[in-house]
């Protein structure tokens, strides 16, 4: 039997839902044998790889690049899959959004002179990635198949989940916690 290839990434998040799943303490080696992790923060791999069957993405989308990687991950996965609130609806980092991203940037950087000259995340000032002008949940840039809801979800929920994509069945609409 073929190893599912299941990839995960952590997007504009507190790494919780990271945290969450390796809660799943021994039920992670129950599946060890059914999986390959092909992609993710505890993998060398730098590239999303193609054919992944699973792609469990935790996470807003705030940046250029996390667009770019939502949008590749798209691309090379058969099922991707929101992880948590903030991939789900933005959460915590979607706060930024009655600012906006440049308001944001200037109250945490503007002390001394020219502080625009000195603040990441805008367009030509830094080598880092470029704050989109709203943050937004995972399922309005790309077409998501799957929402595992909470903030973190529990271990117990991302085991079902991810036990029924597993063995290719579409988990039960039903099977779902509240936000937050």
């Amino acid at each position: 039997m073929d190893k599912v290839k299941v990839g995960t990434i952590w997007l504009d998040a507190c790494s919780g839902c990271h945290m969450s799943l390796l809660d799943m303490d021994e039920k992670l080696v129950a599946i060890a044998d059914k999986i390959e992790m092909v992609y993710g923060p505890l993998v060398d791999s730098k590239n999303i790889p193609e054919g992944t069957d699973v792609f469990l993405v935790t996470g807003s989308v705030s940046t250029n690049e996390e667009l770019e990687k939502a949008l590749e991950i798209r691309e090379k996965s058969r099922i991707v899959a929101s992880l948590g609130d903030c991939a789900v609806t933005g959460n915590v980092p979607s706060m930024r959004n009655s600012a906006g991203a440049k308001e944001a940037l200037q109250a945490a950087y503007a002390r001394g002179e020219k502080p625009e000259e000195k603040m990441p995340g805008l367009p030509g000032n830094s080598t880092l990635p470029v704050l989109l002008k709203r943050v937004r949940p995972l399922h309005e840039v790309i077409e998501v198949d799957e929402f595992i809801q909470g903030c973190p979800p529990g271990a117990d929920l991302i085991n079902l989940m991810l036990g029924e994509l597993l063995e290719g069945r579409t988990p039960r609409h039903g099977v779902r916690t509240h936000f937050g």
